[in-house]
């Protein structure tokens, strides 16, 4: 199978004494939603901030697409979604797509029907028109994904896309990101929320900085006689009991 990352021995070191990811081998297929899970400080944001090349490293080597992570290459070809907010509250939603799609040099005749067509896929359309800051929790974060959709990349990253939002809107995002794949993006999706795992097309599984599984959901719960990804979890570190 066709990879879009292959992380190869990654260590992080946070603070000059804390083991943040220890000896991380993995290797992120191609055109799937890919779910990081663990629960909080496991270690999953610093290796998507090492992914995406903003995330200073120990040791070991992480290539995107053949290219050393950070490369100026990539930076068409990815976008990072990070849990704070990524697009401007003293914007409209339309405002900020414009903004955005200026700068990484969309060309600007195609600006309005690539807005138009942001709003529609992110389910906005008729927020267009209104300031980021006068926006639901939800709204907000679709807001932050039509931004990371500018430019048709190749990989997207997203760092907790759904936290703290309602069951209709994670369904709705999950939803979206299960047509992007179809279209053959790679998403690196992190959540602490074990549910959200059975959404992926594959699972990277951490615990204390550690690589603890990578699989499907099918296999995990197969390979560890379990019916959810929290008990095959459960099952991976020895609480078994």
């Amino acid at each position: 199978m066709e990879s879009s990352v292959t992380v190869k021995d990654l260590s992080v070191t946070l603070g000059g004494r804390v083991k943040a990811l220890k000896n991380v081998s993995v290797t992120f297929p191609t055109g799937k939603t890919i779910g990081v899970i663990g629960p909080s400080g496991a270690g999953k944001t610093t290796l998507i901030r090492a992914i995406v090349g903003r995330q200073h490293t120990t040791s070991g080597e992480i290539r995107i697409f053949d290219l050393p992570a950070g490369s100026p290459g990539l930076r068409r070809q990815l976008t990072y979604m990070t849990q704070g907010l990524s697009v401007y509250s003293d914007l409209t939603v339309s405002e900020n797509l414009k903004y955005f799609a200026v700068m990484s040099g969309q060309p600007k005749k195609q600006i309005k029907t690539l807005v138009n067509d942001l709003l529609k896929e992110v389910d906005l359309t008729d927020k267009a028109n209104v300031l980021v800051s006068n926006l639901s929790g939800g709204q907000k974060q679709r807001a932050s994904l039509a931004v990371a959709l500018i430019g048709s990349p190749k990989l997207m990253v997203l760092d907790e896309p759904t936290v703290g939002l309602d069951p209709v809107l994670r369904e709705k995002l999950w939803d979206l990101f299960a047509r992007l794949a179809d279209r053959g993006i790679t998403l690196i999706i992190s959540s602490h929320s074990m549910d959200e795992a059975n959404r992926c097309d594959d699972l990277v599984l951490i615990r204390d900085g550690e690589l603890i599984a990578h699989s499907s959901p099918e296999k995990l719960r197969a390979q560890t006689g379990t019916k959810s990804i929290e008990a095959a979890f459960l099952k991976l570190v020895g609480h078994n009991e």
